[in-house]
């Protein structure tokens, strides 16, 4: 990468590969392996000079973007010597101000953290990190709703140590560059669920120049009280346009796109902070729509979903072919989307859902192979009690705006 120092180009021997011993599948033999101390000794030089230097309120280590440290065979004793080394930031950063503080962004999982030789749990239990952040590999940079942070949020559980989620902005599905507020809101809400601090906006820099809808996104995503009887978009993050899957090997591994074979169920779990039962009791709820897209199947062939162990039946379903497109809005995906307007009894609960797809009857002269490759769930509400969906004129049952103006 031609982002880096003269440093970092003249001492190859000081990379993680350099002794050797390595798999060649091993992602990381060309980092810096931080068991020398002057690797160490170089990076913290840079952090110190930062904070001696220029006006800052703090410093952010970004732990998480080729987010390999050690030799493999060193993991477990790199663990105490990255902790001493996180130790040295933090002072630098203290010494420097006492009022800045040190956010570390790592991993959304402690478990994860910890096969890389990072240990966010001890940071916290000791004081060194006033800020853990949260994220999926940065490699995809890309938004995913479905993002577990339970375990950091456990591990500074009694500290001073703050966790915040980092919220992407890019989508890149085939329908959608940059994530609408919908979307916004799905991912924020459930972030905000699971207990956490606050929101860190990650690679937010694609929406520029900003429009209103953009400052729309920052007034909103702080509150969920705010978000909660307003429309959400939840989606399971499936292959994009930049990267063929949206996680990386630190990652759990990534639940679309599945295969299927005829006979055969995709079980994709999917997390909604939404309480529709609350809203729907002062009727706000005006409709809520799941949507799958299998890709490889035609109209001969029979596909069964049900949420939740209940299969949803034919009455709720409208079927869209994509089995050829000539023009779509990014970029073209195939195949047939399957579009359930679920009633009452068949709404998903406010936490997990488990979305269940099975092939039943595949087409015997079709050979092109079936995967399951999204699950998408939108929730909307009215304003109000027997109110419209957004302007009165807007309303669809009202029918056209311009046939009440002439």
């Amino acid at each position: 990468d031609v982002r880096t120092s003269d440093y970092r180009l003249e001492n190859k021997h000081l990379e993680i590969g350099a002794r050797g011993g390595l798999d060649g599948d091993f992602a990381g033999a060309e980092c810096l392996d931080f068991m020398h101390d002057e690797v160490r000794a170089e990076r913290l030089a840079i952090i110190e000079e930062t904070v001696a230097r220029y006006d800052v309120d703090g410093f952010e280590l970004q732990l998480n973007y080729q987010p390999y440290y050690f030799h493999p065979d060193d993991v477990e004793k790199g663990r105490e010597v990255m902790t001493g080394w996180v130790w040295e930031v933090y002072d630098a950063v203290k010494r420097s101000g006492a009022d800045r503080e040190l956010a570390v962004r790592v991993p959304a999982s402690v478990e994860a953290c910890l096969s890389l030789g990072l240990d966010p749990a001890e940071w916290a239990r000791e004081g060194i990190v006033d800020v853990l952040i949260g994220q999926t590999s940065a490699g995809s940079e890309a938004m995913d709703p479905t993002l577990d942070l339970r375990s950091l949020v456990e591990a500074a559980e009694g500290t001073d140590c703050r966790v915040h989620a980092a919220i992407h902005s890019r989508m890149g599905s085939d329908r959608l560059g940059q994530a609408p507020i919908e979307v916004m809101r799905a991912a924020a809400s459930n972030y905000w669920e699971q207990g956490i601090d606050g929101m860190y906006l990650a690679h937010w820099f694609g929406n520029w120049p900003y429009d209103s809808t953009f400052y729309e996104k920052l007034r909103e995503i702080p509150y969920p009280e705010i978000m909660a009887p307003k429309d959400k978009h939840y989606y399971v993050p499936t292959e994009m346009d930049r990267h063929a899957v949206p996680t990386g090997g630190v990652d759990p591994a990534p639940q679309l796109p599945a295969d299927l074979e005829e006979g055969g169920t995709a079980s994709i779990t999917l997390p909604v902070a939404d309480d529709l039962r609350r809203w729907a009791e002062s009727d706000r709820v005006h409709e809520v729509l799941l949507r799958v897209r299998v890709t490889g199947v035609t109209e001969q062939d029979e596909i069964r979903v049900t949420l939740n162990g209940r299969a949803l039946p034919d009455s709720m379903l409208r079927k869209i072919n994509h089995l050829y497109r000539m023009s779509a809005p990014r970029y073209r995906v195939f195949g047939y989307w399957y579009i359930f307007r679920l009633d009452a009894e068949h709404w998903p609960v406010r936490g997990e859902n488990s979305v269940e797809v099975t092939l039943e009857r595949r087409d015997p002269l079709v050979t092109a192979p079936v995967q399951l490759r999204d699950v998408e769930l939108e929730t909307k509400y009215l304003l109000g009690k027997n109110f419209y969906r957004g302007p009165a004129f807007d309303d669809p049952d009202l029918g056209s705006y311009e046939a009440y103006a002439e």
